[in-house]
């Protein structure tokens, strides 16, 4: 399950303040300090905040909170901000752009569990693993050719398998990426039995973004999840879902996810009308 959730607005004018200004750059460099400090006790916040609520949904449907693990997407987001999460004692990030995680995951300490969750393309998979030895897993596996991709290159330069997750069209829209549910199964046949190099974990999706499809999405993904698994002859508890977002991820907790979820932790209070985007957090259960 993901749950995808808002920055605090404030910030903005701070962080994107444009050259040119009256104001001298050094009467500028005390309060751009001041904002990234406040913008680091806000993400733990966030953080504890989501940690809460997941932990509550879980224990309302007789699961404990150790079934849910959180994700810290951290795409856009400087390395201090991410150290602070990390020294808070959180170790699981997320990462969009491959570009970013080659840059980021060096800088910062050997035992973070990066998840990349963003659309992959064939030209970007060996800078990916070259790049970041420590990436735990790939969220967006979409199709054979990416699947082959990954395969080959994970016995090349004789890492560990990795493991994937099979992305999901599961609202329909053009503009998501994923497959379509009717052939999920088959690419899952493909990576499970196809790439030896690849450990399938799981399935993930990402729903419409005003939640009015949320439930059916769910059920769709859920319903893709009981194929694989009988096609593989696995309980449906080994095989993970990463799904949800700011507006649903409690109901995603509740009634499907199992030991993977995504989930972003919500800067706005619950019940809040403001909109959400892919910024900060991600939590997999």
């Amino acid at each position: 399950m993901r749950m995808w959730a808002d920055e605090p607005r404030p910030m903005n004018n701070l962080e994107n303040r444009e050259g040119g200004s009256d104001t001298p750059a050094s009467e500028d460099a005390e309060p751009s300090s001041m904002a990234a400090s406040a913008m680091d006790g806000v993400a733990a916040a966030a953080l504890r905040s989501v940690l809460h609520r997941v932990h509550q949904a879980a224990e309302r449907s007789g699961r404990g909170p150790h079934q849910v693990r959180v994700v810290a997407v951290s795409k856009t987001k400087p390395v201090s901000l991410i150290r602070e999460v990390y020294d808070s004692g959180h170790r699981c990030f997320g990462e969009n752009y491959v570009q970013e995680i080659i840059e980021k995951a060096p800088q910062l300490p050997e035992d973070i569990e990066w998840h990349f969750i963003g659309n992959l393309q064939s030209n970007k998979v060996k800078p990916l693993l070259t790049g970041v030895p420590n990436l735990a897993v790939v969220e967006t596996v979409d199709d054979e050719k990416i699947a082959n991709r990954l395969d080959r290159m994970v016995a090349t330069i004789g890492r560990k398998p990795l493991k994937v997750m099979v992305q999901v069209n599961t609202s329909g829209e053009e503009s998501k990426s994923g497959v379509d549910p009717a052939g999920c199964v088959e690419l899952v046949k493909h990576v499970a039995l196809g790439c030896p190099n690849l450990e399938f974990c799981g399935l993930m999706t990402i729903g419409m973004p005003d939640y009015t499809s949320t439930p059916e999405n769910f059920k769709t993904l859920a319903n893709c999840r009981s194929e694989v698994c009988k096609l593989l002859g696995i309980a449906e508890e080994q095989c993970e879902l990463s799904m949800g977002m700011s507006g649903d991820f409690e109901l995603a907790v509740s009634k499907w996810a199992v030991p993977m979820c995504g989930l972003d932790p919500p800067y706005s209070e619950p019940g809040s009308t403001q909109s959400s985007s892919p910024q900060l957090f991600d939590c997999a259960a």
